[in-house]
């Protein structure tokens, strides 16, 4: 079970014991995602279906392909879930990257855990992934997306038209990448993001 921690958020598997916390914030969410993901479906939601993204999930770890993270907030840093981290696509040989989505509950939004999140994550990636660059795609007037990624090192490598189908319409989305020498210049103190 990998289990990532920063000062406020942890970041570990989604278990079954996680439905009802995962179920009731995608619900209250539902209007504040909508804008930013693939169309969801009230089946999507359903506990049988989840159960099959707990197994897929799991399965992907231990094949080394993608992993899925949930968010946890609380005094024990998992009382409450927040959002998810989704690392996928993940390519060896002489590529070494991996592709990084995320989301966040609507009421934790704009308080600063997904920078932290995101940060956590990129260290995994580089520190026990081995991995070389990560990738990144928001849609143009997503600023805070920007942000979150900007934080963390990452800069803008391009654009992509009709890029992802978000909400049943494919969009363009700006690209963005971080590699492992841009971060490890920045933790050597040697380059600072942007604050």
């Amino acid at each position: 079970m990998v289990t990532l921690r920063g000062p406020r958020v942890l970041l570990r598997l989604p278990q079954m014991r996680d439905y009802e916390a995962w179920h009731r914030l995608r619900r209250e969410s539902q209007d504040f995602l909508r804008p930013y993901e693939p169309r969801w479906t009230e089946l999507d939601l359903a506990r049988r279906v989840y159960a099959m993204r707990v197994r897929r999930a799991r399965q992907e770890v231990e094949e080394g392909t993608d992993y899925t993270f949930f968010i946890f907030l609380g005094e024990d840093r998992s009382e409450h879930l927040v959002g998810g981290i989704t690392l996928s696509n993940i390519r060896r040989r002489a590529a070494q990257f991996v592709n990084l989505g995320y989301w966040m509950g609507q009421q934790y939004a704009g308080k600063g855990l997904m920078t932290e999140a995101v940060g956590v994550v990129v260290s995994f990636i580089f520190e026990s992934l081995d991995l070389h660059r990560i990738h990144a795609a928001f849609l143009p007037h997503n600023t805070a997306s920007r942000r979150v990624l900007e934080k963390n090192g990452f800069v803008e490598e391009g654009y992509a038209q009709h890029y992802l189908q978000i909400n049943g319409r494919w969009e363009d989305h700006v690209l963005m990448g971080l590699t492992r020498e841009r971060w490890e210049t920045a933790r050597l103190g040697q380059r600072h993001w942007v604050a």
